[in-house]
């Protein structure tokens, strides 16, 4: 377990980094996300790349703390700001109700996407990753995680059009 401790640490503190911009927050949960992995590495079944297990491992944990707090997802509203246009004279909680419908209908929509599509448009969007971490986290190339990206915004976006013809 050293020795994955000490492969992954830096990529670990840093996706957590990404999320709750917290240096100290993200200390302290890189190391409760080691000590959940300790517990349960028996569980790793090697269908994905140790550092992707301890992301996801590290995701609920951030999720779960949030949830303790009775906060929201902070980068939820960057997520909000690129949907809908804001009206400078407008109702903020009216506008705030609206936006957070459609955040709801997106991603309700992008469960509809295959797993690695929406993980790399999750983490590119919701934890504000680069694609080269994207790729190193998902054992593939930056490339594939830009692309990847692009082909499933503009799934998204096609189902969000409504039908014309």
């Amino acid at each position: 377990m050293e020795e994955i401790y000490q492969e992954n640490a830096k990529l670990v503190y840093r996706f957590l980094l990404k999320y709750c911009h917290d240096p100290q927050l993200a200390e302290e949960l890189t190391q409760e996300t080691f000590l959940r992995a300790m517990d349960s590495i028996g569980r790793y079944d090697y269908s994905c790349k140790i550092s992707v297990w301890l992301c996801q491992i590290a995701k609920h944990i951030y999720l779960q703390y949030l949830a303790k707090r009775g906060r929201e997802i902070p980068s939820e509203e960057m997520v909000l700001d690129g949907m809908a246009g804001t009206d400078a004279g407008g109702n903020g909680t009216e506008e705030r109700v609206v936006r957070r419908y459609e955040l709801l209908d997106v991603l309700k929509d992008m469960q509809n996407l295959p797993d690695q599509m929406r993980e790399v448009i999750y983490l590119r969007s919701m934890a504000e990753l680069s694609f080269r971490e994207i790729g190193e986290i998902l054992g593939k190339s930056e490339n594939w995680a830009r692309v990847t990206f692009y082909r499933g915004k503009e799934r998204l976006l096609k189902e969000r059009k409504p039908e014309t013809e």
